[in-house]
């Protein structure tokens, strides 16, 4: 059985309303609501599990559930303090019976259900591998600054990527990772991450620049305009 976890616990401070980022419309409905409709859509994810932040569990729900008709949803629950503890609590709410797992942001309310049952594919395609992680080449050039902001160094760039999310592990591989991660307190800043730093074996997969993640309201344009690009609208799962 393959499940995904979306993480959608964030405050969204950065975002600048009271309310946060998930339920801010686009194309006709909460950038949540598109994402949870790309993973009902996508027949590689059986069950969906939605990490939310705690006092938006009710809302999400029903803004970003409900209202779309979402049936692989088995849960919404509260997410912890940080990215790391909110996966945790959205695998502990997984079934039985689950092999794999997709982790995701719920802001990322463009990627495709093409995308997602690729991450799964490349997974099962080579049982070495403990990950599969989204992403795209870097082709900007990248620095190295200080907190001041002054330059330290330039990467070479060839071999560099630029991770997005869903990032698709074995169950146990990335159970394991958040055991360790959770005894040693490190927090990492994706899952890929965890299973790297566990000795694990991560292979990225090379997907649409266009999956971008809302962070500020200026995402929004970008993104409203993609999905009416690819025909999504109001409605739509």
């Amino acid at each position: 059985m393959n499940a995904a976890v979306i993480v959608a616990g964030g405050s969204g401070e950065r975002f600048g309303r009271s309310d946060g980022k998930q339920l801010a419309l686009v194309a006709g409905m909460p950038v949540l609501a598109h994402t949870v409709a790309a993973f009902e859509c996508c027949d590689a994810v059986d069950v969906i599990i939605i990490v939310a932040h705690p006092d938006r569990v009710a809302a999400y729900r029903a803004q970003a559930v409900d209202a779309i008709g979402a049936r692989k949803v088995l849960a919404v629950i509260p997410g912890g303090a940080t990215r790391r503890e909110s996966v945790a609590a959205g695998l502990a709410a997984l079934p039985d019976g689950c092999t794999a797992v997709a982790v995701h942001d719920g802001a990322r309310a463009a990627v495709s259900a093409d995308t997602i049952a690729a991450g799964f594919a490349a997974l099962e395609a080579e049982p070495g591998l403990d990950g599969v992680v989204v992403g795209h080449p870097a082709f900007d050039t990248i620095k190295e600054a200080d907190a001041a902001g002054r330059v330290t160094g330039t990467p070479d760039r060839a071999g560099l990527w630029i991770a997005q999310t869903p990032q698709t592990f074995r169950l146990p591989a990335l159970l394991h990772a958040h055991e360790r991660v959770a005894a040693d307190e490190f927090e990492g800043t994706d899952d890929a991450g965890l299973v790297e730093r566990c000795g694990g074996e991560v292979l990225m997969l090379e997907g649409s620049r266009w999956n971008i993640k809302v962070t500020v309201p200026e995402d929004l344009v970008v993104l409203e305009a993609l999905l009416h690009e690819r025909g999504e609208a109001a409605g739509h799962v």
